[in-house]
């Protein structure tokens, strides 16, 4: 049973006529006529009752009908739906980033591709680069932004860089000021609020401290991104960020960059190598490489 043929037998149904159903579907008479006896054949059944050059439904024809009608009508929505998708009107991105760029980067991308194309569906996982990974290599995302290198490498993934973005020292606005510019090694003594384990920021922080020479010290550490913030503007001590969640954080904080060298970190897009991303996930991809 072909889709052409329920459509052939759909517009004699409705014409009662075979030469006019023919116009309708823009074919030869004789091809419809030979469409409609390969459907009668294959399904065992007479379809039209012409006696008298008059054309009616036999009890077969009555059955089928609405089933035909309910074919085609799910044939073209199917059609319609993944023209669709295909045109970026509907879907859904399933995107993974570490919560800093959260904060920082996606913002104005996200509102940008939303204005764009505001039937897809924008998914949002938060996590370490690690997780992030481990998601992707799975299949439960479709794109994430990390921080490179990755903590294990992986010949699976693509990774394409987008910024190289400085870190700075942030403070309470009434804690004692740090000068213009501050060195890791002036970090020693100061109480540092810190992020909790497998947070990127954390290891970056904690590896440049020791390369100094010093073991650094925590006034408070586990926790997200917004409670860091949070505890620096309350005095508890200062933290080491990303200077794109520094302007962004408005009031309440004192931002002081790192004396050269600097530190920074390294923003990427990964996705599975053997898995080409979903067109909208590509669509956000090109708009992200491209801000």
């Amino acid at each position: 049973m072909q889709f052409q043929q329920l459509h052939y037998f759909v517009a004699v149904a409705e014409t009662r006529h075979f030469t006019r159903a023919a116009e309708e579907v823009h074919v030869s008479q004789p091809s419809l006529s030979q469409q409609i006896r390969a459907l009668e054949n294959e399904l065992g059944a007479e379809l039209f009752s012409r006696a008298r050059g008059n054309i009616t439904l036999t009890d077969a024809g009555e059955t089928l009908l609405p089933l035909a009608r309910r074919i085609l009508a799910d044939a073209d929505t199917a059609r319609i739906e993944v023209q669709e998708l295909a045109q970026l009107r509907r879907g859904r991105i399933r995107l993974g980033a570490t919560p800093s760029v959260c904060t920082g980067l996606l913002p104005d991308v996200l509102r940008a591709f939303h204005d764009r194309h505001p039937g897809i569906q924008l998914l949002i996982e938060e996590g370490g680069s690690h997780d992030l990974v481990r998601e992707l290599a799975r299949g439960a995302l479709d794109l994430a932004l990390v921080v490179l290198p990755l903590p294990s490498p992986s010949p699976a993934l693509t990774t394409v860089e987008l910024l190289r973005e400085d870190l700075v020292v942030v403070s309470a606005p009434t804690a004692r000021a740090l000068g213009k510019a501050v060195r890791i090694a002036d970090l020693q003594g100061e109480r540092l609020v810190m992020f909790r384990h497998g947070y990127d920021l954390r290891e970056l922080t904690v590896a440049a401290c020791r390369a100094e020479g010093f073991e650094p010290e925590f006034a408070v550490e586990g926790g997200e991104m917004d409670a860091v913030l949070g505890f620096v503007r309350a005095g508890l001590g200062v933290a080491v960020v990303p200077r794109m969640v520094a302007e962004r954080a408005g009031s309440g904080l004192r931002v002081t960059p790192l004396a050269k060298p600097s530190l920074h970190r390294t923003i990427a897009l990964a996705h599975r190598s053997d898995v080409a991303p979903p067109r909208a996930a590509r669509e956000l991809q090109r708009m992200l490489v491209e801000r």
